[in-house]
């Protein structure tokens, strides 16, 4: 056979051996499996491929033909200096008969195997480069042969298409990966998004969080500690998992004490492998039970911190950048929720106590002052017993339905909590009432002035604070003021109703008088504010008192 078959034929071989190269995706093989072929295609007794980083360095090094006791005793992969860095450089195979002639060759390292004859070939396609196939120790022969030379540089640009299509692979399966990764962190923050928009109940919130961090990072075991403020205490509120106990020894930490004082702290993460250091805190059972990291995140609502959430897990894999960052974010959002549901918890507890005192504000305005009322009435009857019976008769059956009145007014209460004074009266009509059940009861003189038209079309709301107000003025009137005149003048504006109660009895010093003892003139305060109006209390010793209270026209 010719030179001119032989070499055919070993084109014909390799052509088909590198077809089943561009088959192989995987870079972790396709490496080994080029440095091979080229070994048995230029019948070399060793072989080695490296392939180059972005800067144009060595970055793998893969050799064939030495045994695995070789290749440690060598130690580490050459780092491309001497020969190696000189061929790098070149864009042309080198060829030598003995490789410690070249000007560039410094040696070998302990240990390596002896090396003579050497085939250099670049591994490219076009202007891009890949690597290099490194060949020595020609069997057969003192050297290789053009025609290897020839064979390998045709078997480099084949291979050169073949790393190329792994690494486009790769990049795919990686690019791949990330797309799904980056879907399941889109699913778990908008599962998380949704379980705590779903609700303000805090328990509900700390037990969705937890199940949504444990379920996406696949741990066997999580808690979550929240802050109380006042103390600056972090206390356990769940635990959730295969441990029955909870992870530390105490259930409540200060701030910086602990891995959980100290995450909430810092406010940043904390991952950790080693026990050693938490040991003073962590449960013995937990290393016992083959547990290999423990994790904890800040739950945060803006500059503020909420709690901890911690987990612990078997696994080994330590966590990657982009999860710590989803966590933080998922931390973000639950601190938030939590926060919210913090807030919605306290308003409703304020909720009730504004309904007690306005529970409290309604019964004095409204049926305890009925009930003095009537109490001055019978005071005043015990005198005219004597002195004019019929009278006295007529008095006590006034007595006796006011307090009818006043059961009616407390049934009213009890059904809808808002007891109805006004009933179908307009404003005035109840003022009139008020004014004369007041001259009545105290045998003063009392007087009203106004016109109904003009307040007919005053909203309900409105005239039961003026109501309310006058029935407290008049009453505190004469329990206080023993007043000989009290005057009640109700007139409007384009835009406002006013109503000024003067009486011209004691009096009292308003430096003196807290709003806030008594249910009387913090009433009025807070009865007028809630329907848009304002109240103004003039009064000194001896010279009377002055009441001048105004709502709108309209609603708000």
């Amino acid at each position: 056979m010719t030179k001119s078959e032989n070499f055919q034929e070993r084109l014909l071989a390799l052509h088909t051996a590198t077809l089943e190269l561009l088959k192989d995706t995987s870079p972790d093989t396709l490496l080994e499996r080029i440095a091979m072929l080229a070994r048995e295609q230029a019948n070399a007794q060793y072989a080695a491929l490296g392939t180059l980083d972005e800067e144009g360095n060595l970055e793998t090094f893969i050799p064939v033909g030495m045994t695995e006791e070789e290749i440690q005793a060598i130690g580490k992969f050459p780092e491309g200096r001497g020969l190696l860095r000189a061929l790098l450089e070149m864009d042309e195979p080198l060829r030598l008969a003995d490789l410690s002639n070249h000007p560039s060759s410094v040696g070998f390292p302990p240990n390596h195997p002896p090396m003579t004859s050497f085939l250099g070939v670049p591994i490219r396609l076009g202007e891009e480069r890949f690597g290099e196939l490194y060949l020595a120790n020609k069997i057969g022969a003192k050297e290789f042969t053009p025609q290897d030379e020839e064979i390998v540089r045709v078997m480099a640009s084949y291979a050169a298409g073949a790393i190329r299509n792994a690494r486009l692979c790769k990049d795919l399966r990686d690019e791949g990966r990330a797309l799904t990764r980056q879907r399941e962190n889109l699913t778990l923050l908008n599962d998380v998004a949704s379980a705590l928009a779903s609700t303000l109940e805090l328990n509900e919130i700390l037990d969705k969080t937890l199940g949504l961090v444990m379920k996406y990072l696949r741990v066997e075991a999580g808690e979550i500690f929240l802050l109380d403020h006042a103390f600056q205490t972090l206390s356990l509120v769940l635990h959730r998992g295969e441990a029955a106990e909870a992870f530390w020894t105490r259930s409540k930490f200060k701030m910086g004490e602990g891995a959980i004082g100290k995450v909430a702290e810092s406010r940043k993460p904390l991952i950790s492998a080693d026990f050693s250091n938490e040991m003073g805190y962590l449960r013995p059972a937990v290393k016992e039970a083959g547990f290999e990291q423990f994790l904890c995140i800040p739950l945060l609502s803006g500059e503020k911190t909420v709690g901890v959430l911690g987990a612990v897990t078997r696994s080994k894999e330590p966590l990657d950048e982009d999860s710590v960052q989803l966590l933080s974010a998922v931390g973000n959002w639950a601190g938030l929720a939590i926060e919210n549901a913090q807030l919605h918890s306290n308003a409703r507890r304020l909720a009730v106590l504004e309904e007690r005192e306005r529970i409290g504000m309604d019964l004095h305005d409204g049926v305890i002052q009925s009930i003095f009322g009537v109490g001055l009435s019978l005071e005043n009857i015990s005198h005219l017993i004597g002195e004019d019976p019929d009278e006295a008769k007529r008095r006590i059956q006034q007595a006796i339905d006011g307090l009818n009145q006043t059961i009616r007014d407390l049934r009213t209460y009890i059904l809808d909590l808002r007891p109805r004074q006004l009933g179908d009266e307009n404003l005035m009509e109840g003022l009139k009432r008020l004014v004369r059940e007041y001259r009545v009861n105290t045998l003063s003189e009392a007087m009203l002035s106004g016109k109904a038209e003009d307040v007919a079309s005053l909203p309900q709301a409105h005239a039961l604070a003026l109501f309310h107000i006058c029935q407290e003025a008049l009453a505190n009137t004469a329990k206080h003021a023993h007043a000989r005149r009290v005057s009640v003048t109700v007139w409007t504006t384009p835009e406002r109703v006013l109503m000024e109660i003067q009486d011209n009895g004691r009096g009292f010093d308003l430096q003196k008088m807290s709003m806030t003892l008594g249910h009387g003139l913090s009433n009025m305060h807070t009865r007028i504010r809630n329907v848009g109006g304002e109240v103004d209390i003039a009064s000194e010793p001896g010279e009377g008192t002055t009441i001048l209270v105004w709502v709108p026209r309209e609603s708000a």
